[in-house]
């Protein structure tokens, strides 16, 4: 009788209800930056023409907010284990939303660039919350897989919803509307938050640590600036010295963190080889895929002369693929292996990408279809199932911290991706040979070169434009090489980093394991 009421006390407290109600209330803040981050690549022609970035400031304004969300995630993380994650969610959707509306009336490059940056600190608070808060409604380890793999397909759903949505807005509205989109999805956020999401925080998470915070921050920007800078104009001082003041403040922060009774991140956690490799992977992945992801829809509006909403729709099949994917990852895990999934996944998507080396400027749509499903498809294994891991590998006090370490390694390899890949995108295309005349903001950017050919006699600016447009697919196939032979080395990296790393709840394969 006793043992009967205890399980039934057990499972009452491991399966709460109104867990899945909560689940959809997160996954609209998932959908938030997910639509977010998708539309910006739709809009950048028209931002482009319209602002006339150089092809400097087009990059920064790619992945500014990369780059401060990069910096921020660990401080709000932390902070999110400390006040409260859902305050600090709904705190932040507010935010995001308000500051969705800067976005949207930037009038000049300076301005869309400082808009992006503060969209960043808001979005800092946004997805640590989600995936801890996920951590702390489902007790269950398969529930929760499946709970990770509806966020996991819920951010992917969000790439599809964003180009389709902001591609019909681009249409028949200015390029500020795509921004605009935010603000129902953030108030139905809110509202409905307020009454559904029940709050959870470290019971004992002692002193916050302001001088941590600093050396996060300062650490993390510092380092990811001088890899751009690098990349972009080539090594210098300052960007080495910038590089080397990132790198102490990071050592110091490490070493901070060693000797603090309650850090702001546990260094110990990444003793867990299951957790160290599944945040490597997930930065890998994203830094072979980032710089694709940034340039495909330039290449399917301004090269294959797609309009918005159909490049959107071009680039659907990958969330469709991720979708499916994100939903059987966390069983598939469990019938066969951990590292058999994150590995099989990384390795389709480095083929994917390999193939893409091939496009030209009139590559049909099966080729770039199949690709984008076989992207899509891997990285919903393969991002589901590393997502899993790094929650599973941590007490659910340290959810908030643990998710941050996940989404900083996500955030991170975007803004190095975007850098790098974006630089071979821009140094190759920068070479194009040009007739006498050409403007030189032509050589800027893509959308730079059809917005001054348009001012030029028809067979120049027509000659100029076909020259330019070579010049773009020949560093959108070289980037795709460089993502590919990425994606397939840190396949390996996963191979062996997660050897014997299991779900909870789930059988041994020791074939799969050796």
């Amino acid at each position: 009788m006793s043992s009967t009421l205890q399980r039934a006390t057990t499972t009452e407290a491991v399966k709460r209800p109104g867990r899945w109600l909560a689940l959809s209330v997160l996954v609209l803040a998932v959908l938030l930056v997910a639509v977010d981050a998708t539309v910006l690549g739709l809009a950048t022609p028209y931002i482009s023409e319209d602002l006339r970035p150089s092809g400097t400031q087009l990059l920064w304004i790619g992945d500014v907010y990369s780059f401060v969300i990069a910096g921020l995630l660990v401080t709000m993380g932390s902070l999110g284990d400390r006040i409260g994650r859902k305050r600090i969610l709904l705190g932040g959707a507010t935010a995001f939303g308000a500051i969705s509306v800067l976005n949207a009336y930037a009038s000049t490059p300076e301005s869309m660039i400082l808009a992006r940056a503060l969209l960043g600190v808001a979005g800092a608070t946004l997805m640590p919350a989600t995936l801890a808060l996920i951590r702390n409604l489902f007790h269950d380890p398969r529930e929760r897989s499946l709970a990770v793999g509806v966020w996991g397909a819920t951010a992917s759903a969000g790439t599809a919803v964003g180009p389709i949505v902001g591609g019909f807005l681009l249409e028949h509205f200015w390029w500020g509307s795509v921004f605009l989109i935010n603000l129902p999805v953030m108030a139905v956020l809110v509202l409905v938050g307020i009454r559904l999401l029940p709050e959870s925080k470290n019971p004992n998470p002692g002193p916050w640590d302001l001088i941590s915070v600093v050396l996060s921050l300062v650490g993390m920007i510092a380092v990811v600036y001088a890899v751009k800078e690098a990349a972009t104009h080539g090594f210098s001082w300052d960007a080495l010295g910038t590089g080397v003041l990132g790198g102490a403040a990071l050592y110091w922060f490490v070493r901070r963190q060693l000797t603090l009774r309650a850090p702001l991140l546990d260094m110990r956690l990444f003793r867990n080889r299951g957790f160290s490799g599944a945040v490597l992977a997930d930065l890998l992945t994203i830094l072979g895929l980032s710089g694709l992801v940034f340039f495909l829809s330039q290449y399917l509006q301004l090269v294959q002369g797609r309009r918005p909403f159909e490049a959107g729709l071009a680039e659907l099949p990958a969330a469709v693929g991720a979708v499916a994917a994100g939903l059987v990852a966390g069983r598939a895990a469990r019938r066969f292996s951990v590292r058999a999934v994150v590995s099989g996944g990384l390795a389709a998507v480095g083929l994917a990408l390999a193939a893409l080396t091939l496009i030209d400027e009139s590559t049909g749509y099966p080729l770039l279809g199949a690709a984008l499903l076989v992207v899509g498809v891997g990285a919903g294994f393969s991002f589901t199932v590393t997502a899993d891991v790094i929650l599973s590998s941590v007490p659910k006090e340290q959810a908030g911290a643990a998710s941050a370490v996940s989404e900083t390694a996500y955030e991170l390899g975007a803004a190095l991706g975007i850098a790098l890949l974006g630089t071979i995108v821009t140094g190759v295309y920068r070479g194009f040979t040009a007739p006498a005349g050409t403007p030189a903001g032509a050589h800027e950017s893509l959308g730079g070169a059809v917005e001054a050919a348009a001012g030029m006699p028809a067979g120049t600016g027509q000659a100029m434009l076909t020259s330019a447009r070579a010049a773009f697919v020949d560093g959108l196939g070289m980037a795709s090489g460089v993502g590919a032979a990425v994606l397939l080395a840190t396949a390996a990296a996963a191979w062996y980093l997660l050897r014997g790393q299991r779900l909870q709840g789930a059988e041994p394969h020791p074939a799969a394991d050796c």
